[in-house]
């Protein structure tokens, strides 16, 4: 710490060293402040005069007072704060990540500039005699105004590697990357800018020039640039003069004379905006007429000295700015700026005060101050550099860092596209070296809304374009600045005198289209289609970006198309993820119901190892749909389609087992008849065997010889990728379905043939219903399959798969488990045998061989005269199931019309 503070001592006078003492004892505190995840910091030379206390080295210094509110420098704070807040309440832009800012005075002074860059690296507390913050309390930087300022911050804040960013900054030598890495502008080097003031003077054939700078870092290397490539270009200088705002009067009297004496007229005037105004201040004194002035970009579009009182001095003067720009909202948000916004600010009182001339204050002796302020003048009546918004260039480069800290920080905390929505929420780290900072701000290359591309080349500077701007009198007699050139330093080209083209540049984004009947030079700009981009002005054609990739929306840039799936995290996945999971807990609760109750007469009369079987099955048919959602890969692919085809048809070959034994037990009633022999306990266990193994079998020759793989679906969409699975094979997944459909089929058959049989419990008659509903999901699903785009096509498969299992599982299992657990009066033998009801004996031992069909079946079958009776019964029943066909097949029709709109609806 001890050789910091050398380092940075021995870059002053022996009175800032002083004033360094004074500032490690007393804290500054920001002049405008708010909290947020991201903290901005800002440095701008909000006053531009300032008094430095006496010295004496014994007693504490008393703070330093800045004064003279400079009403543009307050205009780039509200624009700071105008493009935070814009970022805050963006979408799309660090979602969920609020951004703070803490701004400070520097009063143009590199003691206050330093002062302002201690507060902001380590807060407001004081820490002579403590150990400092671990980390600073800034993320960035953004400022200053003035290239001596920036060096004296950066002589600090580089240290730590924390980035600033300049939006008036213009030193080449800040370009140094080895002595300011952490250095970024968004303003032109001096170096670009002095050079084409070389050209501009040899341009008009002007070969003897004097010249005039700021005694400064910005004057003194602008100028340094200027006079070598002035000599390149064979002009000589008659005198360089230098004054600074902090020498005397009598400095910038003598610099006058000398300009007045000479034989240029033309002077070549590289200042800042206050240095000029206290050279015009004498000029106007000593009435210095007849001179050409050519200006820097500090000054050439100062609106307040393009007045009446100037315009006899500056008129026809020329000079280079940067591109001028319109940042929509901004009049408005500066016209909102009121004390009560802040009434413990002290900078909104005292810009209140200067601009109305009032106070907020009364003295105590009773005496007028002068007019009272009473917070509700209206600055729609004000007219002055503060609200004058028609000459946006140094304001939109204030507005410009903020935006590249914050594209930075967006690609810094990893903030992604998923889909056709935006992430909302970014990784957020609470800890982060500024190095990380510095390389993504290195790497930021974005658009504004107003088409301006934003980057930074290797030395941390944009590219040199400038308009040649001149000042000319209106017919009104008023001062107006006309743009008559330009100047690209990448292009290398020669200012025009004046600029007259035919038609507008092109920029990317857009082609020149020629316009019918007209020269080649006049041509309209059309925007390039989507899916196409020019990155370039002026392009002739749009090119084709490759396959996976699609045009911005500037369509300047291809980017990697949107990869579109079904995920967990999106509603839709989130929802039947849901679901599957309900059915599986749901199934599970019905067998531990099923497993309580195993010794009841209802669960034996259900054929309970068939009905625990089922109840497994039908868990893993829930389990199996959620590997239909996530990112497609080669097991995921191949698992789903074969996992969802095995317990489906385990699913049903459970009912169809449990359907043929109702049949069988009926049969096995009639005189003679043996057949339960043939189908008992070990018969069953092998059918569900031996029907499940058959479609192992498909699934394994499949996966054999053509597997499902990931795919990306680039037929659909032109503007995203659809990731999903393709079949490989389409006909071994028809033969999968189709198997499971063979099967649902030929179950409902026989539990239709057997809904009819008397009983008191006919299990028959809910495996029919089930079976109608499994029927009408999977045969609407075929169509609503086959036309669902995208994601939706997965989705659609993802109901299916739940709905015939809802509906397996509340046709079959819920009526039992409502007599189980509700009506456990009728779970009993005497019931469930039809004793409480008179059918006659016949019907008796008939309800008694469907319940327990392998207990009663050798009796039932000795009782050859009774049972003709039933026989003679059930023919005559026999008749009623023609009438009774298309009753069922109506009803299938109006249930999958049902399934059909309910899939419309959640999906199409």
């Amino acid at each position: 710490m001890f050789l910091f503070m050398l380092g940075v001592m021995g870059a002053f006078g022996a009175e800032e060293e002083a004033a360094l003492c004074w500032m490690l004892g007393s804290p500054e505190f920001p002049l405008l402040s708010k909290e947020g995840d991201i903290i901005i910091g800002g440095a701008f030379s909000i006053h531009t005069q300032i008094a430095k206390p006496l010295l004496s080295f014994t007693d504490p210094p008393k703070r330093l007072i800045c004064s003279r509110l400079h009403f543009r420098e307050f205009r780039f704070v509200q624009t700071m704060i105008f493009a935070i807040e814009q970022i805050n309440n963006s979408t799309s832009l660090l979602p969920n990540i609020s951004i703070g800012y803490k701004i400070f005075d520097s009063c143009s002074s590199t003691v206050s500039a330093t002062r302002a860059a201690m507060a902001l690296m380590n807060g407001q507390e004081k820490t002579l005699g403590k150990n400092c913050s671990s980390k600073s309390s800034v993320h960035a930087i953004i400022g200053t105004s003035d290239s001596s300022s920036t060096i004296a911050m950066l002589q600090t804040s580089g240290i730590f590697q924390i980035p600033m960013i300049s939006h008036f900054a213009t030193c080449a030598c800040l370009s140094n990357r080895r002595e300011y890495s952490s250095f970024f502008r968004t303003i032109p080097s001096d170096y670009h800018q002095s050079r084409a003031l070389a050209k501009l003077v040899k341009h008009f054939g002007w070969t003897w020039v004097g010249t005039i700078r700021s005694d400064n870092d910005y004057g003194n290397n602008g100028m340094a640039t200027f006079i070598k490539a002035a000599g390149q270009e064979g002009v000589c200088i008659e005198y360089s003069e230098a004054i600074l705002r902090t020498y005397p009067q009598s400095q910038a009297a003598r610099v006058v004379r000398v300009i007045r004496n000479g034989s240029a007229r033309v002077l070549v005037a590289f200042l800042s905006q206050i240095e000029m105004d206290i050279l015009l201040e004498e000029a106007m004194k000593q009435n210095l007429t007849g001179v050409q002035w050519v200006g820097s970009e500090s000054w050439i579009t100062a609106g307040h000295l393009a007045t009446k009182r100037h315009s006899d001095i500056l008129i026809g003067s020329l000079g280079f700015t940067i591109r001028k720009s319109k940042i929509p909202g901004l009049r408005e948000f500066l016209l909102q700026v009121n004390p009560s916004q802040n009434p413990q600010s002290s900078l909104l009182r005292e810009f209140w005060e200067t601009t109305f001339g009032c106070s907020f204050q009364s003295r105590l002796d009773g005496q007028s101050q002068g007019r009272q302020c009473s917070g509700s003048e209206r600055l729609d009546d004000v007219d002055n550099t503060f609200t004058d918004v028609s000459e946006l260039r140094i304001s939109n480069n204030v507005y410009k860092a903020v935006y590249a800290v914050a594209h930075a920080m967006h690609n810094m905390l990893k903030c992604r596209h998923h889909g056709e929505k935006l992430n909302q929420s970014c990784i957020w780290r609470d800890k982060f070296e500024p190095v990380q900072v510095l390389k993504n701000l290195q790497r930021v290359n974005f658009t504004l809304h107003s088409g301006e591309r934003v980057n930074f080349d290797d030395y941390g500077d944009p590219a040199a374009i400038y308009d040649l701007m001149n000042w000319q009198r209106s017919p009104t007699g008023e001062t107006v600045f006309v743009t008559v050139g330009s100047y690209n330093a990448l292009l290398v080209v020669l200012l025009q005198r004046p600029q007259s083209v035919c038609s507008e540049s092109c920029i990317p984004g857009f082609r020149q289209a020629v316009i019918k009947g007209k020269p080649v030079c006049c041509f309209s700009c059309i925007a390039c289609a989507a899916g196409e981009i020019s990155n370039t002005s002026d392009s002739a054609e749009c090119s084709r970006c490759s396959l996976e990739y699609w045009s911005n929306e500037d369509r300047s840039l291809c980017v990697p198309k949107v990869v579109e799936f079904l995920s967990f995290e999106e509603t839709m996945g989130t929802l039947l993820t849901a679901l599957s999971l309900f059915g599986a807990s749901l199934t599970l609760v019905v067998s531990v119901v099923f497993f309580q109750f195993r010794d009841t007469p209802l669960i034996k009369a259900s054929n309970s190892e068939l009905s625990f079987l089922l109840l497994f099955s039908l868990t893993l048919c829930f389990l199996c749909s959620l590997t239909f959602i996530g990112r497609p890969s080669d097991w995921s692919c191949m698992l789903r389609h074969t996992a969802f085809g095995i317990t489906f048809v385990l699913c049903i070959s459970c009912v169809l087992g449990k359907t043929i034994v109702v049949l069988m037990a009926f049969r096995a009633t009639l005189p003679g008849s043996n057949v339960m022999k043939w189908f008992g306990p070990a018969q069953r266990r092998l059918s569900v065997l031996a029907f499940t193994l058959i479609q192992v079998v498909i699934c394994i020759l499949w996966l054999t010889v053509n597997p499902p793989f990931p795919f990306k679906n680039m037929e659909h969409y032109k503007e995203k990728i659809i990731l999903e699975c393709a079949l490989g094979s389409p006909i071994w997944f028809w033969a999968v379905l189709g198997y499971i459909g063979l099967l649902a089929m030929l179950c409902f058959i026989l539990a239709f043939l057997a809904r009819k049989l008397p009983d008191n419990f006919n299990e028959a008659k809910l495996i029919t219903f089930s079976m109608l509903i499994y029927c009408a999901v999977w045969i609407t699903f075929i169509p609503a399959y086959v036309s669902s785009p995208g994601k939706f096509t997965v989705a659609v498969e993802i109901f299916a798969i739940l709905a015939s299992s809802y509906g397996l599982l509340f046709c079959i299992f819920v009526p039992k488990c409502f007599i189980i657990v509700l009506k456990p009066e009728l779970n009993t033998k005497k019931h469930l045998m039809g004793k409480t009801h008179s059918r006659g004996k016949n019907t008796k031992n008939l309800n008694l061989t469907l319940i327990f069909p392998m207990v009663t079946a050798l009796s039932l079958a000795s009782s050859s005269s009774q049972t003709s009776d039933v026989t003679n019964e059930i023919k005559n029943k026999k008749q009623q199931i023609s009438q009774t066909v298309r009753c069922w097949i109506l009803r299938m029709f109006y249930i999958c019309k049902l399934i059909s709109y309910s899939v419309s609806l959640i999906f199409m």
